[in-house]
């Protein structure tokens, strides 16, 4: 490895602004070599701010000066760069391995990093004379040997559990060492007494006995539990032929404990080799990365973890983060490694397995569901502890799907109802931040429109609320959606672009043959927006326009039966107005009405007017 630059963690620079500092950046790109190797970004307090790695430096650290970037992230980056270090190594895969360290030892600010790795658990098993077992979220390499980290919880509990049963390791806290023990510096503890530890502290349990629990523990953690069985199983039938019976009934037990512990994990492949398998998914801030380690057969760890993106990073180069990042956590040597899709590793000796079917696609796809699962959950977490973070993540995907300018805030959806032209109405319902808005519900009379025309309708609701909402300066919604397909969205967008001159988005939600929201229509000619429709998307679209839909049939509803009311009750005399309302509010509908009982109109009307009401309803 030759180090044209030594890399620093902080160092002093002159203080460079503007036309200087891009003319001292472009001298030592000038310098660069055409050679693989590894390049660090410094701030202008010296602070190492990004480090990456190239095939080639000199055409790699280039591309970020010689062209206008499409990520503000990436921009962002660039502006804030004083100095460039670079270390030029013999391959590719060498230079991967140095930036890999690099990241690790100075924690760029622009790299991308295991999120909130430090809340994580470990499994810590220290290196002093009577070591221990715990839990802990601390990393201090000189005082443990550390197993993780684990981010799921509840196995690092499981794990301890095991240990517990298995063995008497002490669990007190206090360090112990030989000399203390063999003088005598120690006392017994309650846990002694309730037979949990054997004493070891006082000699009572003998070192090797107590290293020899320690180096079981720490093969279970290693996944070596089936080695680890298969010893035991000796050991019991030599103790059994022996006549020591209490003794092999011991370990016949530890032996059923490490048993239920490996069946919990499931078989998957009969091949008797190590295989680590990798799969990924990712939004715009999060990769999630699942890792299965197996081991003869066996699932012995599965973890997924999170890492916080940085720049435009690729899935390649966040897996590949992962898979150097977790083996080397774990202290991996499986010589296969199964993925999706196809990686370039400084590995000697790996196979790299991308199955398309058989035993090894069933386990990526295991690992799949896993890494899928790990998402949803941590969204349903996150968007729990702030709702408000659902209505922006659901605003953000209907801004993607369909590249809109902004932030859908406000939505409005428009439904027309009528029965062969009479008593036609429509309605608008309002959704703001994905949340329905009913204070801004309209109702609308058709007035212009003679007989069941839906598309005039349609022109003549639009056109009165848009219109009205340019008098009144009110906010313009930001996406208007038609229930209805092509047409209805022509006939919109004649109005709103052609009459009124509004740049509002317009888009289509049109039905199958059983009336259910089956597709989202955009663009202009309107194509299909592919959705999954198990999706939260195309729930809060079916929401909108199942809730259009149904205040607009409410209005004609109501508009129907005070039409009804009005015509069947006009010819009654003494029945005016009043007492027309009076029934509608007390009976609700024109069908309860009729279906009264000449007592229970008589409650609301009088006697005379009920007597002339029911004779009416029901001649």
């Amino acid at each position: 490895m030759d180090n044209q630059n030594n890399s620093r963690g902080n160092h002093s620079l002159p203080n460079r602004k503007g036309e200087a500092r891009v003319l001292y950046l472009l001298t030592i790109i000038q310098r660069l070599p055409e050679s693989p190797g590894s390049y660090q970004y410094f701030d202008e307090h010296g602070t190492v701010i990004y480090v990456g790695k190239a095939k080639n430096l000199k055409r790699r650290v280039s591309s970020y000066f010689n062209r206008d970037h499409d990520s503000r992230k990436t921009a962002i980056l660039v502006s804030k760069i004083y100095d460039i270090h670079y270390t030029v190594v013999k391959t590719e895969a060498e230079a991967l391995l140095l930036e890999n360290q690099l990241i690790k030892q100075f924690q760029p600010r622009y790299n991308v990093l295991l999120k909130d790795g430090k809340s994580y658990p470990y499994i810590a098993v220290t290196k002093e004379y009577l070591p221990r077992i715990f839990k802990t979220r601390h990393v201090d390499r000189k005082g443990a040997i550390y197993f993780g980290p684990y981010s799921h919880v509840p196995t690092v509990y499981a794990l301890l559990d095991l240990f517990k049963n298995l063995y008497p390791i002490r669990r007190c806290h206090q360090p112990m060492s030989k000399d203390g023990v063999e003088n005598g510096k120690y006392k017994l503890c309650l846990e002694y007494h309730m037979k949990n530890c054997l004493g070891p502290c006082v000699g009572y349990q003998n070192h090797e006995q107590y290293m020899q629990y320690i180096d079981a523990s720490v093969r279970i953690l290693k996944g070596d539990t089936a080695a680890l069985r298969r010893e035991m199983l000796t050991q019991m039938q030599e103790l059994a032929a022996e006549m020591r019976f209490e003794e092999a009934q011991v370990l016949k037990r530890r032996y059923d404990l490490i048993t239920a512990h490996q069946e919990k994990s499931q078989v998957i492949t009969p091949t008797g080799h190590n295989i680590d398998v990798f799969s990924i998914e990712d939004d715009e801030h999060i990769a999630y990365i699942n890792f299965l380690h197996v081991v003869e057969g066996a699932i012995n760890q599965a973890f997924t973890f999170e890492y916080k993106k940085k720049l435009d990073e690729s899935k390649e180069e966040l897996l590949v983060r992962g898979i150097m990042d977790m083996r080397d956590r774990w202290g991996s040597e499986a010589k296969e490694i199964v993925l999706p899709f196809h990686v370039e590793l400084p590995l000697e000796d790996i196979e790299i397995t991308i199955p398309q079917r058989g035993d090894k696609k069933q386990l990526l796809a295991l690992s799949e569901l896993n890494v899928k699962q790990y998402k949803v959950d941590r969204l349903k977490q996150q968007e729990k502890l702030n709702p408000e973070q659902k209505a922006v993540r659901l605003m953000k995907e209907i801004q993607d799907h369909l590249q809109l300018p902004s932030l859908p805030y406000q939505i409005e959806c428009f439904d027309n109802s009528n029965i062969s032209g009479s008593d036609a109405v429509a309605a608008c319902v309002v959704f703001k931040k994905c949340k329905p808005s009913k204070a801004d519900y309209r109702k609308y009379n058709i007035k212009t429109v003679v007989g069941p025309d839906d598309y005039a309708s349609m022109q003549e609701v639009v056109r009165r609320r848009y219109s009205r909402m340019i008098e009144e300066e009110s906010p313009l919604p930001h996406l208007i959606i038609t229930d209805g397909g092509i047409g209805q969205m022509n006939v919109v967008r004649a109005v709103v672009e052609g009459e009124l001159g509004l740049k509002i988005p317009i888009a289509g939600l049109a039905k199958d043959d059983r009336h259910r929201t089956h597709e989202l229509l955009y663009g202009n000619p309107p194509m299909t927006v592919a959705l999954k429709q198990d999706s939260a998307l195309f729930r809060l679209l079916t929401q909108i326009q199942d809730e259009v839909h149904r205040y607009a049939i409410t209005f004609h509803r109501d508009k129907r039966s005070k039409s009804q009311l009005r015509s069947e009750l006009d010819t009654i005399p003494g029945v005016g107005p009043k007492t027309k309302q009076a029934l509608l509010k007390a009976f609700k509908s024109v069908k309860r009405i009729r279906e009264a009982s000449l007592e229970e109109l008589t409650q609301v009307v009088g006697e005379a007017k009920a007597k002339a009401i029911w004779n009416q309803l029901n001649s």
